[in-house]
């Protein structure tokens, strides 16, 4: 899985003032949840740029005051009304312990039900996966070369080696939908 890199200071005080007087000043509150302690530190607003406005799902390299730690975000809370980044939680990962994430799905070739009029359509943009961070795919790969109309591939027809898929088996993530032309 690609890693981007972000670099952060620690923060002195925490609390609702010290965490406005960030934000005035363009730096996130962030945190980094897992292992021994929390670590509590501020990131540029700009760094996020590259982790959040990509399809993809990213480990993260956070460079904080000289320690390198490496993490996956959790979660990220925005402003209602302006839509800036107010805080941030990381989770530090562990080469043995497994994680839950989110991964995109794509497709690879060229589906003959497509050629015959049909519309490809994605039910599923992410499949959720449990398993290690060294064993986690980048994007999962569907094979669609072999669909006609009205055929599809389920979670459960999707193999990935030493991963634990937490979708629901039956659910459909892509399917060829007829359409009147088709018909």
């Amino acid at each position: 899985m690609k890693t981007v890199s972000m670099s952060g200071s620690l923060r002195q005080n925490v609390g609702k003032k010290d965490a406005k007087e960030l934000r005035r000043q363009s730096r996130v509150p962030c945190v980094v949840y897992g292992g021994e302690e929390q670590v509590r530190f501020s990131v540029l607003e700009t760094e996020f740029k590259s982790l959040l406005f990509t399809p993809e799902t990213n480990f993260v390299d956070l460079n904080i005051d000289g320690t390198i730690t490496k993490a996956v975000l959790q979660e990220i809370q925005y402003h209602p009304v302006t839509d800036q980044v107010v805080h941030a939680d990381f989770l530090r990962l562990f080469d043995d312990k497994p994680i839950t994430i989110s991964v995109p799905v794509k497709t690879v070739g060229v589906a003959p039900g497509v050629l015959q009029g049909g519309k490809l359509t994605t039910k599923i943009r992410k499949m959720k996966l449990k398993g290690l961070p060294n064993d986690l795919p980048q994007y999962v790969e569907v094979d669609i070369s072999k669909l006609d109309l009205g055929q599809g591939v389920k979670v459960e027809d999707i193999d990935i080696p030493n991963i634990e898929k937490l979708d629901v088996k039956s659910s459909v993530l892509i399917w060829i939908k007829p359409t009147r032309q088709a018909k």
